[in-house]
Parts: structure tokens; C-alpha cells; sequence
């Protein structure tokens, strides 16, 4: 197995890891939390499925992108739950309930909202999209919404196991990441420098922000919520942004390079945010009295 075959399974595996820690930090308290507040749900819901394929589909329209960079913002702004740990978003200035909720409850409407975004963006664009309800419901399911609940059923039933395989299942999701980031800048520096120039870095900064920007204004009235959602917004789920391009342009090889380039961006666009709110928030860690490992 060469190493262009590996990343993808390491990058799944990763990810699968990330989101079953998640569950693993979850209460049946933090599952149901926006559910119990519907203003705070609606607002989430307008950011994240709402304004974020809005705003993909009027950067298609309006800019003159390759067509990669194309695909992979429509991809990425219907892709849910982004693979941020509660951790991350508490840190940055979130209540663990908050936090937790707000990526299970996106994780969990998204087997309605990606279909719908899809079919929306299908008719807006008039580009035919191959991938059917039952595919993307069951990559949402796999990929989200299976890892999620085994997580959660294990803080239910033996929260002290839960407890005990946390930190160190995040850590591993965290090294596997990284290690495949680093890979896949080694196997795909040529194209993802193919794809610079033409206002690419731009764009993909505008969209980051803009995230930032809607998920802070859309966050309420607490600050420490604010930044939770504003991160969460301007991130998406990589694997399935990458498995709605591949699906619906196969011909594209160039559309899981300018995913990761949005990641990247994502990265150093988001830092001095996280700074700024941690500056405002200096309890962040602490927000609602419990930790998260």
C-alpha cells in the first residue's frame, strides 16, 4: 500500500476517532441542549446551513474561480459538524454544554439539511449532482451520526470509561490529522500550488471570515457562545466535503487539494479570532464549571 492510498484511510479513521470523542464527552444534558432553546438552534441552523450555501453559491456566481476551488466551496458549506473538539471551542470561549450541543445537534440535522442544501444548490446552479438522499444519508450516518451515539452511549452506560479513553482517543484523532495533513501537503504541494493565484487564497480567506463574522453576530447575546459558533461555522467536515466532490466530479482531482487548501487558510484565518476572544473571555476553560478532557 503506497502512501497516496494510505492517507485517505488515515484521514477517515481520524476523523471517525474525532467525532466518537466527541460523544464521549456528552451528556444526554449536552445532546438535547439547543433542542431545549429553540432561538439558539435557529440562529446555529441560519449560520450554518443556511448563510454558509448562500454565500458558496454567490462566490461560484460572482468570481471567476478554477473550477476545483469551485466545487470544493460548495462541498464544504453544506458539509455539517466540524471536526472542532468541544475542548477547542471551550477553550476559545464556549460553555461545555454549548459546545457539545451545538456539534451534535448540527450532526444530527444534517441528514435533513445536506440533501436539502444539495438539491437547492442543484437547481440554483443547474449542475446535475449524482449523489442520491440515500448515499449522502448514509455517509452522514457512518461518518457523524454512528461514531456520536456509540461516544454518547458509553458516557451514558460506563461514564467512567468514557471518561478514562477521552483524552487519549483525542489525542491519537489529533496525531492522525496532523500526521495527514503534513502527507498530504508532501503528495499534493504540486497541486495545491496549482491552484494558487487568481484570487484563490483570497476567496478562501473571504469565506473563513465571513464565517467567523456571521457565526459571532448569529451567537446571542453571550459572549462565550459567540465564539463557539463562529468557529463552527467558518469550519467544515473535510471527509464529507471531499466525498461530495469526488462523487459528483470524479474528473476533478483538484478539488480535494483545494479542500485542504481551505483548510490551511481556515487555520491561520481563525488565530487571531481565537486570540481576540480569549482576551475577552479569560475564564474560558471554565465556563460552565466542568472541564472537558
Amino acid at each position: 500500500m503506497n502512501l497516496q492510498s494510505l492517507i485517505p484511510l488515515v484521514l477517515k479513521a481520524s476523523v471517525l476517532l474525532n467525532v466518537f470523542a466527541i460523544g464521549l464527552q456528552a451528556s444526554a444534558q449536552d445532546a438535547t441542549y439547543l433542542f431545549r432553546r429553540p432561538r439558539k438552534l435557529a440562529s446555529a441552523i441560519l449560520a450554518m446551513n443556511v448563510v454558509m450555501p448562500v454565500l458558496a453559491v454567490a462566490m461560484v456566481i460572482v468570481l471567476d474561480l478554477d473550477p476545483a476551488v469551485n466545487i470544493a466551496l460548495v462541498a464544504l458549506s453544506v458539509s455539517p459538524i466540524p471536526p472542532l473538539l468541544p475542548k477547542k471551542l471551550v477553550k476559545a470561549g464556549g460553555t461545555a454544554s454549548y459546545a457539545v450541543g451545538l456539534l451534535i445537534t448540527i450532526g444530527l440535522l444534517s441528514i435533513i439539511f445536506v440533501p436539502l442544501a444539495m438539491e437547492v444548490i442543484e437547481r440554483v446552479l443547474k449542475v446535475p449532482l449524482q449523489m442520491s438522499t440515500i448515499s449522502l444519508a448514509t455517509l452522514i450516518f457512518t461518518t457523524v451520526l454512528l461514531p456520536i451515539g456509540l461516544g454518547a452511549a458509553v458516557h451514558r452506560f460506563v461514564p467512567s470509561v468514557a471518561e478514562r479513553l477521552a483524552k487519549p482517543i483525542t489525542q491519537v484523532a489529533v496525531i492522525g490529522l496532523l500526521a495527514c495533513v503534513v502527507a498530504i501537503l508532501f503528495v499534493a504541494a504540486p497541486m495545491i500550488w496549482a491552484l494558487m493565484g487568481n484570487g484563490t487564497g483570497i476567496a478562501l480567506a473571504a469565506f473563513v471570515l465571513v464565517g467567523l463574522a456571521v457565526g459571532h453576530v448569529l451567537g446571542g447575546p453571550e459572549p462565550e457562545n459567540r465564539t463557539a459558533l463562529a468557529l463552527s461555522t467558518a469550519s467544515r467536515h473535510p471527509g464529507i466535503a471531499v466525498a461530495i466532490a469526488q462523487t459528483n466530479f470524479p474528473e476533478q482531482k483538484l478539488a480535494m487539494a483545494a479542500v485542504l487548501l481551505y483548510l490551511l487558510v481556515n487555520a491561520v484565518v481563525s488565530i487571531p479570532y481565537q486570540a481576540w476572544a480569549k482576551r475577552r473571555i479569560p475564564d474560558a476553560e471554565n465556563q460552565d464549571g466542568r472541564p472537558l478532557s
